[in-house]
């Protein structure tokens, strides 16, 4: 006979909280990672329970027909691993350590189906394995039983996990848990000992194990979502020395982890620097472009422990710059000046210089402002200024805008010249013979004319009213009057025109013509010369004088 001390009960139990307590602990660190709990919708890949048994035997060792009663109290253990959130496959322990005359310990293995609900967890299990099995025996003694025997076992039954919602769900308390188990162990030849009893025989041992204890959950069936990492550029368009931030945003993250994060770019788009969440991309060395900004966050050198991300921009070329010009005044007098403005203006507000050129004068500024003088410049041009602008990268922009200089006003039109008038009053006899008075006349009108040589002269020869053949005797007057200018003055006979007037009196009246005048002729009326005789001068005096000396 084997003796079994009832304290080994108390160091199995002791030996089991103390797996449980260090799976818990475990469990802590194992689980912490994850921020989905174990159960729902991801619940657990081990799952390890602990606790306290009870198995009520039923049966009888044979062929002695001596019953097993005192193996009741004990302690489990168990691992379940899941290959899928319903189906797994599960290692048992019980211990159940010897009583009066009877002691057994398993260890079985088999699949496990479990049905996650919320907060709770239904299971079933069916497993095979081996038992040891000790007693019981007839002798009557206390303690005393058969030797542990090694044979089969069967497991079948299920239970119920109520969900902790502490700590991400790492641990669950079970309810129960009921098996169905059955033994068989075969203690060799039946053999009576009169000191002992009788020993040997088989037993077939069935019972409910009924269990209660704690659960530690580790793992999850679906792993940890990745770290994701989304990054931007503000803005996306830049121009050159234009500040860009780029800002990432991971998911996922185990917050009790420190998240590291790298940043670079493309060659010629800047300079970037960053170790947080957000890099800065200094752009005064960029060229004109489009360019990739790369991010890389790391929490770990585990698969889904790390992220990239990229962020596109572009940096532009600065846009040249773009003028307007005006003159005030835009006509002007020559040798007056005239102001010129420009109005540059740069997209980018970058600096600008104004120059000026003109056609013709001198133009002075290089400002937005200059002075058009217009000295020199022909009157009646059109002078041309051009305005430039150009910036400190070398754009440059140009427009024009122009100045009139005004014509001199022309010189006022040419106007008639009244000269001296001849007077026929005095020779009665001969009133339309040019005396010496009228000479004197005619003397100075054919001076004007020589000194005027493109002007003409009209003569309007007029008649008293008491005058017979006033009319003839008119144009008589005008026509003796041509008559000398042309033979006795040598004046061109083209430039004189004669007419007959409407004044009341024996008079000739000339008018100088300058070249552009005009006469008004109104009420003159032009004499036809070739029906008047022209009467010269002195040929009536000699008849006279020969008449004189007959007498």
């Amino acid at each position: 006979m084997v003796y079994r001390p009832l304290h080994s009960l108390g160091r199995f139990v002791l030996a089991a909280c103390a797996v449980s307590l260090g799976a818990a602990s475990l469990g802590a660190q194992t689980a912490a990672p994850s921020t989905t709990a174990p159960v729902g919708p991801n619940p657990s890949r081990i799952d390890v329970f602990t606790g306290y048994s009870y198995f009520g035997a039923h049966g009888q060792a044979k062929p002695q027909d001596i019953n097993y009663s005192s193996i009741d109290e004990g302690a489990i253990g168990s691992v379940a691993f899941y290959f899928s959130k319903y189906v797994g496959a599960e290692i048992n322990f019980v211990a159940h350590p010897d009583g009066t005359n009877d002691g057994l310990y398993s260890g079985s293995a088999g699949p496990i189906f479990r049905a996650p609900l919320q907060g709770f967890t239904l299971f079933a299990h069916g497993l095979a394995g081996g038992a040891k099995l000790a007693g019981p025996n007839d002798s009557g003694v206390p303690f005393y039983h058969e030797p542990y025997t090694w044979g089969p076992t069967l497991t079948a039954g299920g239970g119920m996990d109520y969900d902790i919602p502490f700590h991400n769900n790492l641990f669950s308390v079970r309810l129960f848990e009921a098996d169905y188990r059955y033994v068989h162990a075969d203690f060799g030849p039946y053999v009576g000992i009169p000191s002992a009893g009788v020993t040997g025989g088989r037993a077939n041992l069935n019972g409910v194990d009924l269990s209660a204890g704690l659960v530690t959950h580790f793992g999850h069936i679906i792993p940890p979502p990745p770290v994701t990492l989304a990054c931007v550029a503000a803005p996306a368009t830049a121009y050159p020395g234009d500040p860009i931030t780029i800002t990432g945003t991971a998911q996922n993250l185990n917050p009790k982890k420190t998240a590291s994060y790298t940043w670079s770019t493309d060659p010629n788009g800047g300079t970037i620097s960053g170790t947080s969440s957000t890099a800065n991309i200094d752009t005064k060395s960029a060229q004109p472009g489009s360019y990739t900004a790369k991010g890389h966050v790391s929490e770990g050198n585990k698969p889904g422990q790390m992220a990239d991300c990229t962020a596109p921009y572009t940096i532009k070329q600065f846009e040249p710059p773009t003028i307007s010009c005006s003159a005030n005044p835009s006509t002007v007098n020559s040798g007056d000046s005239s102001t010129i403005t420009a109005n540059g203006v740069s997209p980018q507000n970058r600096p600008l210089t104004y120059s000026y050129s003109a056609t013709a004068g001198s133009i002075s500024g290089n400002t937005s402002t200059a002075t058009l003088t217009t000295t020199g410049a022909a009157p009646g041009t059109t002078i041309t200024v051009t305005c430039n602008v150009v910036d400190d990268k070398g754009q440059t922009a140009s427009t024009t805008t122009s100045v009139t200089l005004n014509n001199p006003p022309p010189p006022p039109a040419p106007a008639v010249q009244q000269l001296c008038t001849l007077n026929f009053q005095r020779d009665t006899r001969r009133p339309t013979r040019v005396d010496n008075e009228a000479k004197a006349c005619l003397d100075d009108v054919a001076l004007n004319l020589q000194r005027t040589a493109d002007a003409k002269l009209a003569l309007v020869g007029n008649a008293a009213g008491s005058e017979k053949m006033g009319s003839t005797k008119a144009a008589e007057r005008a026509v003796n009057a041509k008559s000398y200018l042309v033979t006795e003055k040598g004046i061109d006979s083209s430039r004189i025109s004669v007419y007959t007037g409407s004044q009341d009196g024996k008079t000739v009246t000339t008018t100088l013509i300058p070249a552009g005048a005009t006469m008004d002729s109104t009420g003159d009326t032009a004499v036809d010369e070739s029906a008047v005789k022209a009467q010269p001068r002195n040929a009536p005096a000699a008849r006279h004088r020969r008449h004189h000396t007959a007498q």
